[in-house]
């Protein structure tokens, strides 16, 4: 069974900075394709930053140049370091796992977790 669970989310000041975790199970996680997107109420989901088995990483607009992805295949983690954060960038943040890369790169994912909080306060 595939399972993901994100944590290190939390508040902070704008400016400040968030590193995510993500860790995965039941999976090949070397193999996969994986993400983050987030949800903020009343607005749709919005995909953050993407990485493939090859390490190739893509970025949307607001988050390229201040978050940064990366995965750990010995821990079988996923991470978003987040810098610079803005009261925009608050919401809830999921990682998502896929093994299709069209749909990966379209931050579709087969799977996703429960999501961690991210709030940015001006």
């Amino acid at each position: 069974q595939v399972r993901l669970e994100e944590s290190g989310g939390g508040s902070v000041q704008a400016g400040g900075s968030l590193r995510l975790s993500c860790v995965g199970s039941g999976y090949n996680f070397a193999a996969a394709c994986m993400g983050w997107f987030r949800q903020v109420p009343g607005k749709e989901r919005e995909g953050v930053a993407a990485i493939d088995p090859d390490g190739t990483t893509i970025y949307s607009e607001f988050a390229r140049g201040r978050f940064t992805i990366s995965g750990d295949n010995a821990k079988n983690t996923l991470y978003l370091q987040m810098n610079d954060l803005k009261p925009e960038d608050t919401g809830m943040f999921y990682c998502g796992v896929d093994f299709a890369l069209n749909r990966c790169k379209n931050y579709v994912f087969m799977t996703w977790g429960r999501g961690t909080q991210v709030t940015v306060s001006s």
